[in-house]
């Protein structure tokens, strides 16, 4: 076990992607330490069958969103990073400005001075000027801009499959190995040739 990856979840649409990233990573054996909003608390009863105390439960500690004295409020505490999933458009807002008005963003804002990697999940859309500006903002902060956008390369058959290929998008970013979805190795080249003469009939 390395250092460990601090986790929030906020109050955006998606907070399965915090949830089911927490599990993976209790099973992989990482240490998370753990944020939820208030936000977040209010759309686990709407979104999920996940208690709070639930989700509590796959974190190796829990801070409170008010607690900016916690550990993970200082640099001086090491971590690998964090990743914020889902990532509303506030806590962007807050993040790409420097307004540390709560434990979330406080601990953003020490992954980015420590120029350690801070991965924001954003969910939201259709997006406008105003969002685009904000990750612009946290882009040139140090922040990744990873919003949760399925891909289908990986042939999913599952709502887990997609979920699975975000968080593991967002892990790749933190340095965590995970096997969360197949990785793409290039075009097989004997099938594209049978593709190629199968269009030329």
């Amino acid at each position: 076990m390395g250092l460990p990856l601090v986790v929030a979840i906020t109050g955006a649409t998606g907070v399965i992607y915090g949830v089911e990233m927490l599990r993976v990573l209790k099973e992989l054996g990482e240490e998370t330490h753990l944020i939820v909003s208030e936000a977040a608390g209010m759309n686990l009863a709407i979104e999920t069958d996940y208690s709070l105390d639930d989700v509590k439960g796959l974190a190796n500690v829990v801070y409170d969103n008010k607690d900016v004295g916690a550990a993970v409020a200082s640099g001086s505490f090491r971590t690998c990073g964090m990743i914020v999933a889902p990532c509303t458009v506030k806590t962007l807002s807050a993040i790409a400005n420097s307004f540390t008005y709560n434990l979330v963003v406080r601990a953003a804002d020490v992954t980015l001075k420590e120029r350690r990697k801070l991965v924001l999940m954003v969910r939201e859309t259709p997006l406008h000027k105003g969002h685009l500006d904000l990750m612009a903002r946290a882009a040139d902060c140090g922040a990744v801009i990873l919003p949760p956008m399925p891909a289908f390369y990986h042939k999913p058959e599952s709502i887990m499959d997609i979920i699975h290929q975000s968080i593991g998008k967002a892990l790749d970013q933190v340095g965590i190995e995970h096997t969360l979805f197949k990785r793409w190795t290039g075009h097989d080249v004997k099938e594209q040739r049978k593709e190629m003469l199968h269009i030329a009939v």
